[in-house]
């Protein structure tokens, strides 16, 4: 019996450097950010919904999503943020729930959706349990800063559309703490792990 394990956190907290342990370890891991990508494609209808609703200006002239433009706008306005999510999360959702399938069908001990809105879009219910990745609160917006190339500004605006990640984290079945760097990281994924395989997990 395959565990699907729920993996979220805050924006640049670290979740895929968390999945990309997991998934060394031989567990298979569907990242919802790529899947997000793949369906705003040129030529999926998502794109073109997103295009109609926002602006042709969205669209780079190489036809792909201006996905800097979008972020700007939406994470300014949480109404257009949430006209975004009701658009393209359908679609998405529908994508991630064919990979999960996959994964779990793999007959893997532990299967991982790596999923960054898991508590936002209400999607914890998919999975046997959820680990959050944790962070200090100023590492993580240095390291948004860092990461995006952002301004304060624009980094805490980012953060603060997303649920508090103090409330992901009373929320969460299990704790990851992404804080004490690649050793420490590694052994908490292989204790999440070897919890997990066994029957009574």
């Amino acid at each position: 019996m395959t565990y699907l394990l729920g993996l979220t956190g805050g924006i640049a907290t670290g979740k895929s450097t968390v999945a990309a342990v997991f998934r060394r370890l031989g567990c298979p891991v569907v990242d919802a950010d790529v899947i997000a990508r793949e369906i705003v494609l040129p030529g999926r209808p998502a794109l073109a919904a997103i295009a109609a609703a926002f602006g042709a200006d969205m669209i780079r002239p190489d036809g792909t999503l201006d996905r800097r433009r979008l972020g700007d706008l939406v994470f300014n306005d949480s109404g257009k943020l949430a006209q975004l999510n009701a658009i393209d999360h359908p679609y998405l959702r529908a994508a991630i729930n064919d990979a999960l399938a996959e994964a779990k069908a793999s007959g893997c001990p532990v299967a991982v959706g790596e999923i960054p809105l898991l508590y936002e879009t209400h999607y914890e219910d998919a999975f046997d349990g959820v680990a959050v990745v944790t962070l200090p609160p100023h590492v993580q917006l240095e390291r948004l800063m860092a990461r995006d190339g952002l301004t304060k500004a624009a980094a805490l605006a980012r953060i603060n559309a997303q649920m508090p990640l103090a409330e992901k984290i009373a929320r969460a079945d299990y704790l990851i703490d992404n804080s004490q760097g690649e050793l420490i990281r590694g052994q908490q994924v292989r204790q999440l792990l070897a919890q997990l395989s066994r029957p009574e997990a």
